[in-house]
This record gives C-alpha cells, sequence and structure tokens, in this order.
C-alpha cells in the first residue's frame, strides 16, 4: 500500500464510495463508511484507502420531511434559488435567510422565460429582490438567457441550485454541464411538475469557470437551526436599512422600542407585505427554538 498523501477534492458521492479528484488532475475511487460524513466538495488528503478531511470553510444543510438535518455539500461559496411561474410562495425568502446563515451568497434564476406569465413573475421579483441579491431569467428549454448566468459563475464561483419539484433544476443543469446528461422526469399535466430522477451526487466543472454541485433529491430547502439574530440580519429587504440602527442591539423588529425597522415600516420605506412575511417566519424561528429548549431538556 503507498503511503503517498496526495491532496484531493471530492467529486462524487456513491454512498460507500466517493470519487477524488486529486491536484495532479487523476481520479481514483475510495470506499468509505456509508455515514462517514464525507460530502461532495469536501478537501481531503488521501493516505492509501483512508481520507482525511481537511477543515471545512462553510457548509450546505437542509431539513427532510421527518425533521432529519442533512449535510448536502461543502465549500461553497454561492446558492442559486431557481423559481419558476407556479413555484409555491414563501421558498425564495427562506432560501435567502438559510443561504447568509451559511455564509454562501444567494442568486436568484428565474426559469421558464418561455412560458405565459413569466415576465409578470419577473416583474415582482425584480421589485422584491432587486435589491437584495442578482437574477438571472433564462429558458433552460430555449437554452437562452445564460450569458450573465455563466458569467457569473466563472468569477471563480463553487455553487449548487436549490428549488422547488418542477422548477427545471436538471434542464438548467444539462445547459451549464452539457456532459453530465441528467435525466429529466416526465412532465405531469398537472402545474408542469416534473419527476425529479437524479441519484449521486457530483460536482462539475463550468467551461468557462466556476463549479456547480448537483443535489439529488434536494425538493426540501430551509431554514435550518436559524436564531432569531440572524433572521433578522439577514432578511432580504431589510439589508438597505441597516444605516438607521436600532435602540436594542439584539433587536427582533417585532414590538421593541426604538425599533427602526418598525419606524421604516410605519413610513412606507419597508412595504408592509414584506414586514408581515418577515413576521411569519420569525413566529416560526421561534417555534423552532422554543422546541429545541424543549429537546434539551427532555434530555
Amino acid at each position: 500500500m503507498s503511503s503517498f498523501t496526495p491532496n484531493g477534492l471530492i467529486v462524487a458521492h456513491h454512498g460507500i464510495s466517493v470519487e477524488v479528484l486529486f491536484d495532479s488532475g487523476t481520479r481514483r475511487m475510495v470506499r468509505v463508511k456509508r455515514n462517514s460524513g464525507h460530502v461532495v466538495g469536501d478537501s481531503v488528503v488521501v493516505t492509501g484507502e483512508v481520507l482525511k478531511r481537511l477543515p471545512r470553510r462553510t457548509e450546505l444543510l437542509r431539513r427532510d420531511a421527518r425533521g432529519g438535518i442533512h449535510l448536502v455539500a461543502a465549500n461553497l461559496d454561492v446558492l442559486g434559488i431557481v423559481v419558476a411561474p407556479l413555484s409555491p410562495g414563501g421558498f425564495i425568502d427562506r432560501a435567502i435567510v438559510a443561504a447568509r446563515s451559511a455564509d454562501l451568497e444567494p442568486f436568484l434564476v428565474v426559469n421558464k422565460c418561455d412560458l405565459d406569465g413569466t415576465a409578470e413573475l419577473l416583474s415582482a421579483l425584480k421589485n422584491v429582490y432587486g435589491g437584495s441579491l442578482p437574477i438571472f431569467p433564462i429558458s433552460a428549454v430555449l437554452r437562452s438567457g445564460f450569458g450573465p448566468l455563466e458569467q457569473f459563475l466563472s468569477e471563480g464561483h463553487r455553487g449548487a441550485f436549490v428549488g422547488t419539484t418542477g422548477v427545471g433544476k436538471s434542464s438548467l443543469l444539462n445547459v451549464l454541464c452539457p456532459e453530465i446528461d441528467l435525466k429529466v422526469g416526465s412532465v405531469s399535466e398537472y402545474k408542469s411538475m416534473g419527476r425529479h430522477t437524479t441519484t449521486v451526487s457530483t460536482l462539475h466543472a463550468l467551461a468557462g469557470g466556476g463549479e456547480l454541485v448537483d443535489t439529488p433529491g434536494f425538493r426540501d430547502f430551509g431554514m435550518v437551526d436559524i436564531s432569531v439574530e440572524e433572521l433578522a440580519e439577514y432578511y432580504p429587504g431589510f439589508e438597505d436599512h441597516r444605516d438607521a440602527a436600532c435602540r436594542f442591539r439584539n433587536c427582533r423588529h417585532s414590538s421593541e422600542p426604538g425599533c427602526a425597522v418598525l419606524e421604516l415600516v410605519q413610513q412606507g420605506r419597508i412595504p408592509a407585505e414584506r414586514y408581515t412575511t418577515y413576521m411569519e417566519l420569525l413566529q416560526e424561528v421561534e417555534s423552532q427554538q422554543a422546541a429545541a429548549r424543549s429537546r434539551d431538556w427532555k434530555n
């Protein structure tokens, strides 16, 4: 067995083995325990058949339908939030807060811009989020609008896409990474929702620069272990008003005296509907924190 210890990057995870891309450009499969904790994007040192994981800069987490928390990928710096006509509401705000709390830069991809009604959706999204993050309108079916998105990703970014079922994530990845040829599930007549069909986590280098991680089964994504303070800091729409300081450093922007955000809402500088959505998320985060404290107390 060789004692050579080259540095490498995990570029695919197959459950009981991972594919490592070494600094030399060579690739090799290395067996791992099924619950080893290694994920795509991990930097590793390989000694024979033993992987040693190097410290991570960032981690992308998700919570499944049963409440379990899963690590999806490591060492990303951007997160693409994919939406399309008929996407459910509330997803974007949760994803933005989750990305920012994980030290990832969020950006918005509006897919299916060839469909009727997308112009209104795009206008509404730009009105709400235009001052918070980059927005890229595209059509994966027509392969149009990809220039600005590819230019953004080429600036040395490593990212992933999240989105609800049917937004066209696989079609989007097929355009950006044609070599992976992801299968696109048959489309139902109801809301044009597609069935997700990918099975293996993989990292792909883009021809023009940048890297993307494909995350199979990533239908649900939201806020994991987000604190009230993080929500108040990262909620989209509040960042343009950080120069207006609240009286209290840990202000929840709820009912505290001297709250600058409440004052801006009253002045109309923050739209009332955005504040209403924030309050809904605040109640959600506070409920999650109360449940976590209850579990800790019982343990």
